[in-house]
């Protein structure tokens, strides 16, 4: 057990794990990757129930009528699935399941279970109404997987001991639990795993307004003194991501901190954020880098992630995930089959006249 990364947690205190999702590179400063020095703040903003649990209305009173429903038949929570991008709350999901049934959570991430055996010795360990988290499940060995299914079907898993003709299989009985699993990918997972999770929940981006109240909420409980406007112009650059937010909001109490009298003003948060790179649509070094080299360099595309990466000094993978989804959704660039092209949107973003059709 001792490659399994695995914490159990007390509730009251909430303790947090997890794997980065790929793709996320030294200069992705505005990637929703959690970093390693995310943590201890991170602990601190998590809400404790979906009462506290900003944004995601549907998903959290879809949850609130799953959860309500299994505690009032007396029985475990069908298998949750979370899906949708990094930084919008899925681990904090979890935690906030466990913590409304009552029972422990043990956590874990798909990249850490590459044997069947990995899993079986994790599912041995549970108890009776508890919640296993598995982070990135679209990532989890085939072997693992697998054995999942009967698992979470049946509550029993079958363990092989010993090899060739004399291999003999020994049923274990496992204790009813609910387990939640949380991708980036949906589209990863294959047909059978996703089909026995029986509730299946899609985060959504943040909108502004949902964004300002995270921001004011985590200013409260680091003692930050922040005014609405303040509030307000760093939600507006965070990308929909409240991970992100957070992490703004901890770079401007610095700046205001060291530069200024601690107070968090529109005027100091948007002068920290220039210290810091981040535009007012919310982009960083490398996004506009991205976008530079594709508009003045390549006249605006059609151009190969590969080239771009090239240009920008980065890994492909790191444009494809990191940049890319941020630059699509806000409308300045285009993927189509002969590859990435600026849109009119990018081209005004640079201070330029887009080209005439």
């Amino acid at each position: 057990m001792g490659d399994i990364e695995r914490t159990e947690f007390d509730l009251g205190g909430m303790s947090a794990g997890g794997v980065p999702p790929s793709g996320a590179g030294p200069n992705a400063d505005l990637s929703a990757a959690q970093l390693p020095d995310d943590g201890d703040a991170e602990l601190s903003l998590r809400p404790r129930s979906l009462g506290e649990f900003i944004g995601q209305p549907k998903v959290r009173s879809q949850l609130d009528l799953v959860l309500g429903g299994a505690r009032s038949r007396g029985v475990v929570p069908d298998h949750v699935l979370l899906a949708g991008p990094p930084g919008l709350g899925k681990t904090t999901m979890a935690m906030i399941i466990a913590q409304e049934l009552g029972t422990a959570l043990r956590m874990t991430s798909g990249p850490a279970l590459e044997r069947a055996g990995d899993l079986a010795a994790m599912l041995s360990n549970l108890m009776e109404g508890d919640v296993l988290f598995i982070d990135e499940i679209h990532r989890m060995a085939r072997p693992a997987e697998e054995m999942l299914y009967m698992a979470m079907e049946d509550f029993r898993i079958d363990v092989i001991v010993g090899k060739g003709p004399g291999a003999t299989s020994i049923p274990i009985e496992l204790p009813p639990f609910t387990l939640v699993g949380a991708t980036t990918r949906a589209g990863m997972l294959t047909g059978p795993l996703r089909d026995r999770f029986g509730f299946t929940a899609q985060m959504e981006f943040y909108g502004t307004a949902d964004l300002t109240r995270v921001v004011t909420r985590a200013a409260r409980i680091l003692d930050v003194d922040i005014t609405a406007d303040a509030a307000a112009e760093i939600a507006s650059r965070s990308r929909g991501t409240p991970r992100i937010a957070n992490r703004l909001l901890r770079r401007v109490r610095d700046y205001a901190d060291v530069r200024s009298d601690g107070r968090i003003t529109v005027e100091v948060a948007r002068a920290a954020l220039v210290v810091f790179d981040v535009d007012e649509l919310g982009l960083d070094r490398l996004d506009r880098a991205v976008l530079d080299s594709l508009v003045r360099v390549h006249g605006g595309g059609p151009v190969g992630v590969n080239t771009l990466a090239v240009a920008v000094g980065e890994e492909p993978s790191t444009v494809e995930e990191v940049c890319e989804p941020y630059l699509v959704r806000a409308g300045m660039v285009a993927r189509t089959a002969r590859g990435r092209i600026a849109t009119p949107a990018a081209w005004r973003h640079l201070g330029l006249e887009p080209p005439t059709p």
